[in-house]
């Protein structure tokens, strides 16, 4: 799958798909240098369940990890992911220590 990095200013997307297919994860800044707030998740319905927010999901913490950003995980399917697996996100998790 591929996905697009797209930024408009402090605010950004990972996007995959068009139209009707587009499913995205955005982020914004979260009021604090250095830190990002991954704010929003959309998958169609009709492409649930086949790890497209998933995959989303790791390439935004890719990207904040290579520029050196922590994240607020704002977005419930966001929050759960780095609860459920508190280990692989520590690192970028801003309400970490």
């Amino acid at each position: 799958m591929e996905i697009r990095h797209e930024e408009q200013g402090p605010r950004g997307a990972f996007v995959t798909g068009q139209g009707a297919d587009r499913a995205e994860l955005t982020y914004g800044p979260a009021g604090r240098p250095g830190v990002v707030a991954f704010d929003h998740t959309f998958v169609p319905r009709h492409l649930r369940g086949r790890g497209v927010a998933e995959a989303l999901l790791e390439r935004a913490v890719a990207h904040a990890r290579e520029k050196g950003f922590s994240v607020v995980p704002a977005c419930s399917y966001v929050a759960r992911a780095f609860d459920r697996s508190p280990e692989r996100y520590a690192d970028i998790d801003a309400r970490a220590g």
